[in-house]
Parts: structure tokens; sequence; C-alpha cells
């Protein structure tokens, strides 16, 4: 059943009404504060196009990935899709059953196992890093919370890392590093911003939130992951086995962009993963995501008030249509209605899980390349299938001089339409 629209409201204004949805956070309330308050859940998803979803898929391999594929729960039995080939080499078809590295999805698994310690009392969101890390950084304003929001100011080393990027994987890509080795690498940079002035994605602050988690537990992250996410989920697919380099079981292989316009693609599936840690590291496949995420929003994982804490989140991009809180973004989407998740790239493989506020409706697609921004872009656009379902045809154009238009859903841009997240720097050809 679709909800009534406003028609008071322009193109650049958050829709208030939404297709069978979330209602997000209006963009005069985002204007008056940066920080918006969790969203409520209305009424179920409308059914998933997944003649749309397939042809989001169908474009990321015509821009340059070798396959992609999606898997959506919350309608009945799951919804998969899957194009082109998950092996080059082979040319075996992509299978949506298969494990591979999710990235910065990572970055949402630490950020639930940091916020139970929270619960526990063992950390504090405001508290000064310093006081659990005495030293690790130069600035005792910056606080967890920062770290978790991306406002620490603490610069990204992957830029440098990754300055060139086929050379600069290949100079790391069985190395093994410690935290403090990634931190001080950040530190011979300057600073993005003054703690808590701005948002600032850097990997370097989830290194420091893995540091964190293993002072307060006295345990290694895969430990904490394993015991307070992945046993109690039952994800069968979902491990952090740094360093060890494979990918167990059945597989994609990874495909990586050199930066250089027609040079021969790069295996990458095999790595440490040492260089992103807590920031980066785990490996997972479709059906374990959709558990996770639609766990995760459903209260599963952690208390409500800090479930809500983790919702609450400040814009990253100015059309205010993208959001961070704390280890979790949120897209508002064409038709309104709004979804909770991760990005993730790492090399050769990107990842979208997302989930409705209330975590019936979940997505997890990945495509099989990376350094490629065209094809983590049109990966994207499987959300607007997934969650918004068949658009409403758009509004004939009225007479001259008739009244104002009415505002149509085709007629709004697609979240896609915009470039999409890097949780990477990116150099190829587009």
């Amino acid at each position: 059943m679709r909800l009534p629209i406003d028609r008071r409201l322009t193109l650049s204004a958050a829709l208030l009404a939404v297709v069978a949805g979330v209602v997000p956070a209006t963009a005069a309330h985002a204007a008056a504060n940066p920080f918006s308050a969790p969203t409520a859940v209305q009424t179920a998803a409308p059914t998933p196009d997944m003649e749309a979803v397939t042809q989001a898929l169908k474009n990321t391999t015509e821009v340059g990935a070798p396959g992609a594929m999606v898997r959506i729960t919350g309608s009945g039995a799951p919804l998969t899709s899957a194009v082109g080939v998950q092996d080059r080499t082979t040319g075996a078809a992509m299978d949506v059953n298969g494990r591979f590295r999710i990235g910065s999805v990572t970055k949402t698994f630490s950020s639930v196992v940091l916020l139970q310690l929270v619960d526990e009392g063992k950390l504090s969101l405001d508290a000064p890093v310093n006081q659990y890390l005495p030293g690790l950084l130069p600035d005792d304003r910056i606080t967890v919370r920062h770290l978790l929001t991306h406002r620490s100011g603490l610069s990204d080393y992957t830029n440098a890392m990754f300055d060139k990027t086929v050379p600069g994987f290949e100079a790391v890509r069985n190395k093994v590093f410690t935290y403090q080795e990634l931190v001080a690498l950040s530190l011979r940079e300057p600073r993005t911003t003054e703690p808590g002035v701005s948002y600032q994605y850097s990997n370097t602050n989830f290194v420091v939130v893995g540091m964190l988690i293993e002072k307060a537990t006295g345990h290694g992250v895969a430990k904490e992951y394993e015991r307070r996410i992945i046993k109690p989920l039952k994800l069968k697919n979902t491990s952090y086995v740094h360093p060890s380099t494979e990918i167990k079981g059945a597989h994609l292989h990874g495909y990586l962009h050199p930066d250089e316009a027609g040079a021969p693609l790069v295996d990458s599936t095999e790595q440490t993963v040492s260089w992103a840690q807590s920031a980066g590291a785990m490996i997972s496949n479709a059906a374990d995501l959709n558990t996770f995420m639609s766990a995760l929003l459903g209260g599963k994982l952690l208390k409500p008030a800090t479930l809500d804490a983790m919702l609450t989140m400040t814009p990253t991009d100015a059309a205010k249509t993208r959001f961070y809180g704390l280890g979790l973004r949120r897209y508002d989407l064409s038709c309104g209605t709004s979804v909770y998740g991760h990005t993730g790239t790492v090399q050769g493989f990107y990842t979208y899980a997302f989930s409705t506020r209330d975590g019936k409706r979940s997505l997890a697609a990945v495509a099989n390349t990376s350094n490629k921004g065209a094809a983590n872009t049109a990966l994207g656009g499987t959300l607007e299938g997934a969650f918004c379902g068949k658009k409403t045809p758009a509004a004939p154009a009225a007479a001259p001089s008739a009244a104002p238009a009415q505002r149509s859903f085709a007629l709004i841009p697609a979240l896609t339409a915009a470039p999409a997240e890097q949780d990477l720097p990116e150099h190829g050809s587009r």
C-alpha cells in the first residue's frame, strides 16, 4: 500500500511520505540539527523489482566487473540474481552462495563488538581514546565516539599506501602489519579536521577500534567477532582469518583494475588484508550478511538505547541523502525509504549490505572487482529495485497555464546518480 505524497516538497527536500517503507529524517530537520534521530518503520517494504535489480547487475558487468550478484530477504523465500563469472580462468558462473572479502562492512562488525563493550561498562563512547590506550594518539580530545563516526581527524593511511593501485597492493599483499604500525602511518600525515568538527572517512579510525576491543577484552578481535556475533547468529560462512591469505571453501575470485586504462585485471583474491584488519579484513557470503544486518537492525545484537545511538547520524553529502552513524551508513532512496548498513571495498570486491530499519528486508550485493568506480556505482543501483519496488510512471507535464506541476517519484533523482562511496582511494579509469 502506498502512502500519500506531500505534494509541496521540492526535488531538493527529503520526502515526508514514502512508498511503503521507512520515513527518513527531513532535509529541514537535518539542516537544523546535523545529527538526525533514528527513524521508525511505518509499513512493510514493497515487493522487490527483480527486473530492475538484475539490470543493475548487468550494468555493473558492462562497465568492468567480471561478475555481480545479489541476495534479498524479507519477501518470502530469498530472492537472488547473478550475472557474469566468479572465476575468469575457469569461466565458472557467479555463485550467490560463494564467500568473498567484505571490506569495510567489517567496520559494522567491529562497531557492534565495541558497542557491546560499552553496554558492559568496559568502554565509554565519550571518553578519550588515550584513557584506554595511553599515548597512542597526539590529541586527548579524540574520543571513542569520534572514531566510530569518522570525526576524529585522523588521516587515512591508505591514501598514501594505495596512491598507485596495483603497485601499492602488491607491496602489501603478503605483508603483516601491527596495529601500531598502521596508526604510525596515519600520524605521519596532517590531520584532516579538529576532533568532532566534520566527517572525514578514515580506515585509521577502525584500526584504533580494533585496538580498543583487544585492550578491553584481552582477546584478539577474531575471538570477539566469533563469540559475540558469528556463533550467536550461526554465520557459517563468516570468518576473520588475518593474516592467512586464503578464502576457504567455495568463493569468488576478486579482480583489481589497474590505474592504466586497458591494462589486464589482477587476480587479488589471496592476500593478508593486514593493511586493514579490524577496518576491513573479514570474509563472508551474501546469506550471512543478510542475517547479520537483519539481526542488527532487528535489535538482536545491541540494547535498544545503544542501537538508537548507532543510528543517530550526520549527513555525509550536500544533498543529505547519505548519512553516517556509529559504524553504520544510512541511504535515503529515491522513493523515500531509508536503508541502513555499510559498503565495502577491498582489492577485487565491492559489497553492499543494507537493511530496512526493522531488519525485515535486507540486501547483500557484491561485484568481484575494484578500482572501477562506475562498477561500484552501478552495483548500488540494486538498492532501488530491492527496497523501492516498481517505480510509479511519471505524470505528464502540466500545461503552461496550469497549477504548479505535481512531483512524481520518477522525477526524483535516484541515489546512484551520485558516485558511489569510496572506502579506499580509487584511481582507475571510470
